[in-house]
């Protein structure tokens, strides 16, 4: 019944034909976060991005005199009163004049290198929408983001989407979405999509939104193994709502998402029976607000790209691994996900590990999306105990 009646209104993303200067300007949203700002600047500015707009989110701490004061290479944007992430980041978003936009959130410290390898991974996959960064927490600290985005369900119970842990050696993975706290974006496509959908209050699941919209234009994003930050979890959010509160909001938001984001009927109405099952069991006061979200509805734009082939991609049945060779690339099937031999990493350009048989969707995915990275490249098959065998070439 859900999938049936929820309203949506299309629209048909189209990037802009002028181009922007090549750059990456940084949008850093900060509710009373100086101290935070403090730690992080220093590191931002030592690998001299383009240009980086702090938003001044409703703060009563003096950041945007402290900032003019002291910064004065950073461009301020101030909000008098405190708005949601999504409204905070476009805010931003909509000041940035560069290529590429890095949205950071004011708890991340950047590792040397950061910016340079985010950059890169736009030179190696063709039409990315967002390189995302690896995310570690603090010596002690259980790691609870990876930057490792995938759709799986681990338990009836869990939430739908989680973060693997990275293996050895793999970078520029697809992943799901990548973080709003430490990731870069095409400019031109972030914007064709209409920027972060502000219907997400107060925070959480805009970023797996526009994740999700890109996808559908055929737009992937990367894991970036390279690009690393250290997180310090939660450092705004908790001073203001309760674990409680924000796991409401995460719920209620994922709701949302679903009626705005998924197009197949099929799709939404499996993933939202399952939500509703969940929150029955774990969430039961949640349920009542559910119709009023379906009729709600929200914006949507044609599919181009199958969300069934992007989810097969990003369900922790692959991973990717930079080789040192020139053979080509070599789709790997393996019953468990790990690192490739050594020796198929000096044979081969890259080896796509994927959990599943080559008859599987997401064998085949991970085949055409290869085939579009390097269109000269012969690709290879192996299946388990199997030798190689050309499924591929130019």
């Amino acid at each position: 019944m859900a999938g049936a009646v929820r309203p949506k209104w299309y629209r048909t993303p189209t990037v802009g034909s002028a181009a922007l200067q090549a750059g990456i300007s940084v949008v850093i949203p900060s509710r009373n976060g100086r101290h935070l700002l403090g730690a992080q600047l220093p590191g931002i500015l030592e690998q001299a991005p383009s240009e980086i707009v702090v938003v001044d989110n409703g703060s009563d701490d003096g950041t945007a005199e402290w900032l003019r004061a002291g910064w004065p290479e950073i461009r301020v944007e101030v909000s008098a009163a405190p708005l949601s992430f999504s409204r905070a980041v476009n805010r931003g978003i909509r000041q940035a004049r560069y290529s590429h936009v890095c949205l950071l959130n004011n708890d991340m410290l950047i590792e040397p290198g950061f910016f340079t390898a985010l950059r890169l991974a736009f030179d190696r996959v063709p039409d990315l929408f967002c390189a995302t960064a690896q995310i570690r927490f603090p010596e002690g600290v259980r790691r609870e983001e990876t930057g490792k985005a995938v759709m799986a369900r681990s338990g009836p119970d869990d939430f739908p989407v989680r973060c693997d842990e990275p293996l050895p050696g793999e970078d520029l993975t697809w992943v799901l979405y990548g973080s709003g706290g430490c990731s870069l974006y095409d400019a031109a496509m972030l914007r064709a999509l209409g920027d972060m959908d502000e219907t997400y209050e107060p925070a959480y699941v805009e970023d797996m939104d526009i994740g999700w919209r890109a996808w559908q234009q055929g737009w992937p994003t990367v894991y970036v193994a390279g690009a690393v930050v250290e997180h310090r979890h939660r450092a705004t959010t908790s001073r203001y709502y309760s674990a409680a509160e924000l796991e409401r909001v995460l719920e209620i938001n994922y709701l949302r998402f679903l009626v705005r984001a998924v197009d197949s009927r099929p799709l939404f109405r499996r993933l939202w029976a399952e939500a509703i099952e969940r929150l029955e069991r774990r969430y039961p006061g949640l349920v009542a607000e559910a119709p009023g979200i379906v009729l709600d509805g929200g914006r949507m734009a044609e599919v181009r790209y199958a969300e069934e082939k992007f989810l097969a991609l990003t369900d922790g049945s692959v991973a990717v691994f930079p080789g040192a060779g020139t053979a080509g690339v070599l789709l790997q099937e393996v019953e468990t996900l790990a690192p490739p031999a050594e020796e198929l990493l000096q044979r081969f350009e890259e080896v796509v590990v994927v959990r599943g048989a080559e008859d599987g969707a997401a064998f085949r995915a991970a085949l055409e999306l290869s085939v579009q990275k390097r269109p000269a490249a012969t690709l290879w098959s192996a299946a388990p105990g199997g030798s190689a065998r050309p499924v591929h070439t130019t």
